[in-house]
């Protein structure tokens, strides 16, 4: 095509456009260039039918700042981060935000700068704490003239995906300890009992992506003591705290899980969960400098001046920074503590008006994060023609993104769904959930046949959920 016939009337509305005839581009460029808002209503249009990110209770990350946080954000989004030399107070920032995130979690490091990481994620964070881990247990080896070709790390079946990953990218073993009926957590005894020479670190959760649940750091802390007493092993704990990080020190901050206990020597957290800033932002913190080792840092002076850099990535967007300085700064202590609070209590009214339906019992008794699972009765299971693979459907028909999925090994057999409350969700809008959600029961109750889900369960054939894919196949 010529380019004298690449002509766009920028008289004519967008919704009169030629480009408005046309499906939007799959496997080429076009050839011809188009106005702005023509180009914005197009891209504005593929996203239309989305739910809305504030109903999305499957998610973890925030969907939800103020308007100066989004300005400042907008206004920083050409800005690298890792750019130091040009954009060096965005540094300093990050270094602030450093410090204030390890005084939360009770770091003992005395330095003016605190020892920590920024990630794209929580699991570039995850995989930078295990990392550490790795390195620091390898060094001890090859000085004690020992091998280190076989390391390994513990951690519960309810691990998020991360962790499969680190162990397969790094080829560390990963040691799993399966959760049960009877143990929803990890079992510090049977964690141990999984530990060697080769042990890298055991990996506790704050706030498990399945259950919403915490497991018991204290409890594990005590065991590795008397463990590594008795071996002479120094087995550290690095806790993912993607989620509950955030939670914690504003609801329970008796509750010890962090720096004060001997044997966590890193935590990794999501700032873009709990710590209210858009995605993507993650933060790793190490109880001191010296549990950071010099192999992790590496330097360039290709960026006007040295430049060092501990992180998986390197390019990285500067504005989340600037947002979660900015809700330091804007909410304070008793501000996130207000957040989170509130948070909770929905949460656990929900979890009681859901408690109470005639299908539904609550997978755990307590809430411990703003989020929790529950399944359905088996007497009311054995007699429904549904499942809860249908009520996901059924609320999706309404816009609310409420998951169903089944459990970890050893638990597969459990069908579950999962509301997690974040800033933005309101009472009211848990009220209109729980009648969504009483409707979406009362029809289905209604059903003479059963659905697919329901005959496949009962010809044990294996239900997945909603599957999604980029190609649409």
């Amino acid at each position: 095509m010529k380019q004298e016939e690449c002509k766009t009337n920028l008289t004519t509305s967008v919704f009169g456009s030629e480009e408005m005839l046309k499906s939007a581009p799959v496997d080429k460029i076009p050839q011809c260039s188009t106005t702005p808002e023509i180009a914005y209503n197009i891209v504005k249009d593929e996203t239309f039918a989305q739910t809305n990110p504030r109903l999305n209770l499957a998610t973890f990350v925030t969907t939800y700042m103020d308007k100066y946080a989004t300005k400042l954000m907008n206004e920083a989004i050409a800005i690298n981060y890792i750019d130091e030399t040009e954009y060096p107070r965005i540094a300093v920032m990050c270094a602030k935000c450093i410090n204030i995130i390890a005084n939360l979690w009770n770091s003992p490091e005395q330095a003016k700068w605190k020892a920590g990481a920024l990630g794209i994620g929580s699991s570039e964070a995850c995989m930078l704490g295990g990392v550490a881990a790795w390195q620091r247990w390898k060094k001890r080896r090859k000085d004690a003239g020992k091998p280190c070709d076989k390391p390994n790390f513990v951690i519960s079946s309810a691990y998020q995906v991360v962790w499969e990953k680190f162990a397969q990218l790094w080829q560390i073993e990963m040691r799993v300890v399966p959760l049960t009926a009877e143990k929803l957590t990890l079992c510090p005894q049977e964690a141990i009992a999984m530990c060697d020479e080769n042990t890298i670190c055991v990996v506790p959760i704050m706030g498990v992506t399945w259950t919403g649940l915490n497991d018991d750091v204290k409890a594990l802390n005590d065991a590795l003591e008397e463990y590594n007493k008795k071996t002479g092993y120094d087995i550290p704990i690095h806790v993912d705290a993607a989620s509950g990080g955030f939670i914690l020190p504003f609801i329970n901050p008796s509750l010890e899980w962090d720096f004060r206990l001997k044997w966590v020597l890193s935590i990794s957290t999501s700032g873009h969960k709990y710590g209210l800033v858009y995605p993507g932002l993650g933060w790793v913190i190490w109880k001191d400098k010296k549990f950071l080792p010099e192999s992790m840092s590496f330097s360039v002076n290709y960026l006007g001046a040295e430049v060092t850099q501990v992180g998986l990535n390197f390019s990285r967007p500067a504005a989340q920074i600037l947002g979660q300085y900015y809700q330091f700064i804007r909410l304070g202590f008793e501000g996130y503590k207000a957040i989170q609070h509130n948070s909770m209590e929905i949460a656990k009214y929900l979890h009681a008006e859901i408690g109470k339906m005639k299908p539904f019992k609550n997978y755990s008794a307590e809430v411990t994060n703003p989020l929790f699972i529950w399944e359905m009765k088996k007497e009311y299971s054995k007699q429904c023609k549904w499942t809860l693979y249908d009520l996901q459907d059924k609320l999706k028909q309404n816009g609310w993104m409420v998951p169903a999925y089944t459990l970890p090994a050893k638990l597969e057999e459990t069908i579950v769904m999962r509301i997690v409350v974040r800033q933005g969700f309101s009472r009211d809008m848990a009220d209109q959930l729980l009648g969504d959600i009483a409707d979406a029961v009362a029809e289905l109750d209604k059903l003479q046949y059963p659905t697919t889900s329901r005959l496949s369960i009962e010809s044990n054939v294996k239900v997945k959920g909603t599957v999604y894919t980029h190609t649409g196949k």
